[in-house]
């Protein structure tokens, strides 16, 4: 599968952004789904996770109750929607794929994913 991120951008503290990433190839319901994040000098961190079913979610303690992730299996696509964002939000944000025959994986693990899209840049400025 072939992944490809956007709607990163500038924004102030507070504010709002929609990341989207669209996926190409296999069938998208097969995968379990993830947005991680790497600032500079830091190692790649989980975000969020979804399960193949989109029922099952999971989120850093950084960021609960501030960002959401959801999935649209008929249109191949996963969001992850990012509220109150602070300038420690900023990061390159990737979306990732991890083939399961689990329904109701999360997977949490950076090594475990399969598949990577190539990264939005978000800036918070202060």
């Amino acid at each position: 599968v072939q992944l490809q991120a956007s709607g990163g951008g500038l924004v102030q503290a507070g504010g709002s952004l929609r990341l989207s990433c669209s996926a190409s190839g296999r069938t998208f319901s097969v995968y379990a789904l993830g947005w991680f994040r790497q600032a500079p000098g830091k190692e790649r961190e989980i975000v969020a996770a979804i399960s193949r079913s989109g029922v099952i979610t999971h989120y850093a303690d950084s960021v609960k109750g501030r960002f959401t992730i959801s999935r649209d299996n008929a249109k191949s696509m996963v969001y992850l929607q990012m509220n109150s964002l602070k300038p420690e939000d900023t990061a390159v944000y990737y979306c990732a794929a991890d083939q399961t025959d689990n329904i109701w994986l999360v997977e949490l693990q950076v090594a475990l994913y399969d598949y990577w899209g190539q990264g939005t840049l978000v800036t918070v400025s202060s």
